[in-house]
């Protein structure tokens, strides 16, 4: 299997842009990303979209930015993972260099979320969840993670307070980002009287409706060489896994099966243990996400999570920091878009590049990207070489 290097890397203003069409992003991401690189060599295109067509009616991604991109000489492809496709478009990137199919290939993550209305996104966003089981009923995703939250704050006494830290902690750290879309601080006593969505989670433990595009572009080691433009960052692991789509089909509640699992795989396949370490983009779509997601991977012991956070573990000075770009709370969570998003912000760590919230000598960083209430989840291991 060929090493895997990450030359290029790019990324749009995430927010509400009304101004931009979704072909707009995808596109401003990808050419951001190969000015980067220094080259524009694409052997391939990945996208990475969950729903285009219910946000947008538009389908056919693969067809459309690559026209919109003038490449219409090379394959493209888009998938689709829920809030996991962009993790996933650059898993298969990664594949299509480990095995030698392509030399250089592009992975593009992209969402246009605002162009409906609140109950059309909310309807598109249910989509993810299990239509028969969950979403016939009435129950949406901050009902589903609520329910994780209570079974969490029952087993381990997990608090409000707690739960309020990690938003606070990620609106810190992305008031230093000047991609973001909400780009400031926040205390404790914002999350905890902010409109109450579905107890106990509020309006600030809940990420936001977001317009965004980013893109990464992977070659091989011999060939980043060549280039010489940055310091060489690699994909040195990468893992996916599924669960069961319906929280009333899972075994455990208070554990993500599908994260512990990619987890696993992509530390495996790098030949590192979770305390090689230094830090991670996590997926943290809900407050209670990242506290779970943490616990799932093994950074933080089961139920240890919560008084982790309060204590600093995961803070931008601490011992592991955790979504230094604000993570989808604060930076935004456009869905296809996310995990790319994730891998542009470790690339950027890991070549000293983070200006303000840079983490002073990092050369491991973990990304991890999911799906729906941890129906799907992706990570990757990059290090700096």
């Amino acid at each position: 299997m060929k090493e895997i290097a990450v030359i290029g890397i790019g990324i749009t203003k995430f927010g509400e842009l009304w101004e931009k069409s979704l072909r707009d992003i995808a596109v401003e991401s990808a050419m951001n990303c190969l000015e980067d690189a220094g080259t524009d060599r694409i052997d391939s295109i990945n996208i990475g979209c969950m729903s285009s067509g219910l946000f947008i009616g538009q389908e056919h991604l693969a067809s459309l930015i690559a026209d919109y991109l003038g490449r219409l000489d090379i394959p493209s492809c888009r998938v689709e993972s829920a809030c996991a496709s962009g993790g996933l478009a650059v898993r298969n990137a990664c594949m299509e260099i480990a095995t030698g199919v392509s030399d250089y290939a592009l992975a593009i993550g992209v969402e246009k979320m605002t162009d409906v209305g609140m109950g059309k996104a909310t309807y598109a966003l249910a989509s993810a969840a299990d239509q028969d089981y969950e979403a016939f009923h009435g129950i949406t995703f901050p009902g589903l993670y609520a329910m994780l939250a209570r079974a969490h704050m029952e087993r381990y006494g997990t608090t409000r307070e707690q739960l309020a830290q990690v938003s606070v902690k990620n609106h810190y750290n992305g008031s230093m980002n000047p991609n973001a879309q909400f780009p400031f601080k926040i205390t404790q006593d914002t999350v905890l009287n902010s409109t109450m969505i579905a107890d106990p989670l509020r309006l600030m433990d809940c990420s936001p409706v977001t317009d965004g595009a980013a893109a990464v572009l992977l070659t091989t080691v011999e060939e980043a060489k060549k280039l010489k433009k940055h310091p060489l960052v690699v994909i040195s692991g990468f893992g996916s896994a599924a669960d069961a789509i319906a929280l009333s089909h899972r075994k455990e509640l208070t554990e993500l099966q599908a994260v512990k699992t990619s987890a696993a795989k992509a530390l495996k396949m790098a030949g590192r243990t979770i305390d090689d370490i230094d830090f991670a983009e996590v997926h943290d779509c809900f407050t209670i996400s990242e506290i779970l997601v943490l616990e799932s991977m093994g950074i933080i012991g089961p139920g240890k999570g919560g008084p982790a956070t309060v204590d600093g573990y995961t803070a931008l000075d601490g011992k592991f920091p955790v979504n230094p770009s604000g993570g989808l709370k604060s930076k935004g969570h456009p869905v296809g878009a996310t995990g790319v998003a994730q891998i542009f912000e470790v690339v950027n760590q890991l070549r000293g590049n983070s200006e303000k919230r840079q983490i002073p000598g990092v050369k491991t960083g973990l990304t991890q990207n999911m799906g729906g209430s941890g129906g799907s989840s992706v990570c990757h291991i990059l290090e700096a070489k």
